[in-house]
């Protein structure tokens, strides 16, 4: 039998350490190692070479998506399911879009977590059957034509969603624009309210999904 090598990412000690103890009940699963941030599991990826991560999405240092994105450039064939509080569609279509191989949610059933792992393992993605309904109905409304809120932004606010969209600070977003820091901060602040949008990477999702950036 061959053993599933698991590397956890979660910043919360507590819940990777119960991860890790339900998985090793699994005869076909070992816990290899465990990071409490993103930039570490990134910078260790390839001497461990896993099988499968198991990451959440809210770290810090790197999030998540920022840490699958940069796994999938280090490691095309790398096998990440996301595991997070969000059940937001818009988290789930972004770790899709950055190569993700199963989304599920905390609060699943053990049996929900590592049916997942052994899923991908295999090559298959999973999704979190209370999610798929979600993603069905997100590539419809995509299909029928994106949102026009993108509309209420201006032409500044558009390059600065392009720019915080790619990663960028407010400091760099500033130096690329020739502005300060504090116009660009309220341009995030305008971003964030037109959208309805809370955060960078809830903007960043917007972005891709209605096209404003490739």
């Amino acid at each position: 039998m061959n053993l599933i090598k698991v590397v956890i990412a979660e910043d919360h000690s507590m819940i990777r350490e119960g991860l890790k103890r339900l998985l090793e009940f699994e005869p076909d699963i070992r816990v290899v190692d465990g990071f409490a941030d993103g930039k570490s599991l990134v910078d260790n990826y390839l001497a461990i070479k896993p099988d499968v991560v198991l990451m959440d999405i809210n770290m810090p240092v790197l999030n998540g998506l920022e840490a699958l994105s940069k796994i999938k450039a280090m490691d095309n064939n790398a096998k990440v399911v996301v595991l997070t509080i969000h059940h937001d569609k818009e988290y789930l279509f972004r770790a899709l879009e950055l190569g993700a191989s199963g989304f599920i949610l905390k609060d699943a059933d053990a049996k929900v977590l590592i049916d997942a792992i052994r899923n991908v393992y295999h090559g298959r993605t999973y999704i979190q059957p209370t999610m798929t309904g979600e993603l069905v109905t997100e590539f419809k409304r995509m299909k029928n034509g994106i949102s026009d809120s993108s509309k209420l932004l201006t032409t500044r606010e558009i390059e600065v969603l392009k720019l915080l969209s790619k990663g960028m600070l407010n400091k760099e977003i500033a130096n690329e624009l020739f502005i300060s820091e504090k116009t660009v901060k309220n341009h995030i602040s305008n971003i964030f309210r037109k959208l309805d949008v809370q955060d960078r990477t809830q903007a960043a999702v917007y972005a891709i999904k209605n096209k404003i950036v490739d």
